[in-house]
């Protein structure tokens, strides 16, 4: 019998012969509070875009003012405003929530007659590269960006609009998606269509890939609570990261190592699907740049690469350079308005928690052994820039680290440590409302999965023997399970 110590707690896992567990954590009050007894929103109306709960009056200016930035079209330069202008040249959306549309996940088409809008793709080459994380495609670097300021693309529904193209910077390439179908059947006869995508891209602008790029879909994922994981202290995280399996559960969680562009070190990697970011700051100013194409103070390029010559000679929007920083198109203080506002979306509390069914599909949730990389719980530690975030017992049912999903979520593209088969854990708090939030039941890291039992369903790899026993109770049982998801 093999013992594991569960972060917060001290609850003992004891894993028998037949792979379920023998200890359920002790129910506690504060589940029903995932963002912590301050932070969360009580609210009854389902969005993740509400400040936390305890946020000091002194700070909601801020917080709306940025949340007005995160809504905020971005448009061509030049303009007679300096506040707005910088948009692109090539870029996949014009403002912050275009595709976190209410705070939620990206929503995926259904076919392949409308481009993906809500989504990315991620390109790179074999081989390694300490700073990026990923060798770019030579021509098209790390992101494929589907728009552009040029007029070709903005009038291209318009009959002989494509007689303007060459003539600015063109769209790197439109992204489509044809869904393959496959048939998952249970034990007891049930069965359930999953489908995986194919990505095609149409109207490549700078010539064919490279042969041997490789390429990832990403789905926008949701962005509450993200000030609460930024909090955790990483000695928390690293307890529950067991890299070789020493202690023979099948669970080997792993720490990405990646770079941080203002600490100019390699430090661990929390945030984004691959844990490839560092912290919520490098991840929303990254987002910035290859989203949107606005410059600021951590990456202060145009995501143009040297190929490009037409997107790196279009006239940016940089404005005059403040305190010997760089000349760039958003602003340290508009940055930092953006960044506080992400650190302080709240968490909704839970719905139903109190339901036998829910509180059942609870101890299935551990029996199955879920828990093992969505770990329930942690406490945030402490910081003097946001002390009402402080101390908070949380509940996001993530562990943070990395996790091999096996060849059917693989991508074959590495990033910093993360293999091309590895995931971070996603939190699962506001799974259960995210269609109510924007409509979008789209999870894992491409969208396939629509709704929570196809998610689990595609789960292979460290998480298969999970899988396996979920798909080995009956269809009540089942459905019990999920429940309790979705009251997260």
């Amino acid at each position: 019998m093999v013992v594991v110590v569960l972060a917060l707690f001290g609850l003992t896992r004891s894993f028998g012969s037949d792979g379920t567990t023998a200890g359920v954590m002790p129910l506690s009050d504060s589940e029903s509070l995932p963002g912590g007894a301050a932070t969360t929103v009580r609210q009854a109306f389902p969005s993740f875009m509400q400040p936390a709960g305890n946020l000091p009056q002194a700070a909601k200016p801020d917080f709306h003012a940025g949340k007005a930035l995160a809504h905020q079209p971005w448009i061509k330069a030049p303009t007679t405003t300096d506040a707005r202008d910088g948009l692109g040249p090539i870029y996949n959306a014009r403002t912050c929530l275009a595709c976190h549309a209410n705070g939620g996940r990206g929503r995926m088409p259904d076919d392949d007659k409308r481009p993906v809008q809500h989504a990315v793709v991620r390109l790179s080459l074999p081989g390694d590269d300490a700073v990026r994380g990923v060798v770019p495609e030579p021509v098209y670097g790390d992101q494929l960006q589907s728009q552009s300021v040029s007029l070709a693309h903005q009038l291209r529904s318009l009959k002989g609009a494509e007689k303007l193209s060459g003539t600015e910077a063109d769209p790197e390439g439109y992204t489509f998606v044809e869904w393959q179908k496959r048939q998952f059947t249970y034990p007891d006869g049930e069965t359930v269509e999953l489908r995986s995508p194919k990505v095609v891209t149409r109207n490549l602008g700078y010539g064919e890939l490279h042969p041997d790029t490789r390429v990832s879909l990403r789905n926008a994922p949701p962005i509450l609570g993200m000030g609460l994981l930024d909090l955790v202290e990483q000695d928390a995280i690293d307890s529950l990261a067991d890299p070789d399996d020493r202690d023979g559960d099948g669970i080997s969680g792993r720490v990405n190592r990646v770079w941080d562009p203002e600490a100019g070190k390699t430090v661990a990697g929390r945030f984004g699907l691959k844990a490839n970011q560092a912290n919520v700051r490098v991840q929303t100013a990254a987002a910035f740049v290859n989203d949107i194409g606005i410059s600021n103070p951590v990456f202060p390029h145009q995501p143009c690469t040297p190929a490009q010559d037409l997107c790196l000679r279009t006239p940016n929007g940089n404005d005059p350079p403040r305190d010997g920083g760089a000349s760039v198109e958003l602003s340290e203080p508009l940055l930092q308005l953006v960044v506080d506002f992400t650190r302080n979306l709240g968490v909704p509390r839970r719905r139903g928690e109190e339901q036998p069914e829910v509180r059942k599909g609870r101890t299935l949730f551990y029996q199955t052994g879920c828990q093992t990389c969505h770990n329930p719980s942690f406490v945030t530690g402490e910081s003097d820039a946001y002390p009402h975030l402080s101390g908070q017992v949380i509940w996001p049912y993530t562990d943070l680290l990395l996790h091999d999903m096996g060849p059917d979520l693989a991508d074959g593209r590495s990033d910093y440590l993360a293999s091309g088969a590895e995931w971070r854990t996603p939190p699962l708090w506001g799974v259960g409302l995210s269609e109510a939030v924007n409509g979008s039941n789209n999870f894992l890291h491409d969208g396939r999965a629509r709704g929570v039992e196809a998610a689990i369903l595609w789960h292979g790899g460290e998480s298969q023997a999970a899988r396996d026993r979920f798909a080995g109770m009956n269809k009540r049982d089942r459905q019990t399970l999920i429940r309790f998801v979705e009251s997260l």
